[in-house]
């Protein structure tokens, strides 16, 4: 049951179509917080309150240069994660051809 619990701070941060987006983005290439702005429709404040609840999460790493954040995904929990919503999207799509 601990288990189950720890891992629900992760699930409430996947419930989001941005940080999803975010996420798959950041899976290819470590990219600073004006790339990931440029690349959602959302103002920069917006998009600052997911990149905290992702780096909070622990699924996303934070790194500092400068005045600038770069990010990339946390390559340890990483797998384990994408094998999740890789099995939510093969049960979903399950759903659609029954």
């Amino acid at each position: 049951m601990d288990c189950v619990k720890s891992s629900i701070p992760i699930l409430k941060v996947l419930c989001d179509e941005t940080r999803l987006g975010i996420l798959q983005i950041l899976s290819r290439q470590e990219m600073n917080g004006c790339e990931i702005n440029r690349a959602f429709d959302c103002t920069q404040p917006t998009i600052s309150y997911h990149m905290k609840l992702l780096v909070d999460s622990g699924m996303v790493n934070c790194r500092k240069e400068g005045c600038c954040s770069y990010y990339s995904v946390n390559e340890k929990i990483w797998p384990g994660v994408k094998a999740l919503l890789d099995a939510l999207c093969d049960a979903a799509k399950g759903e659609c051809n029954e």
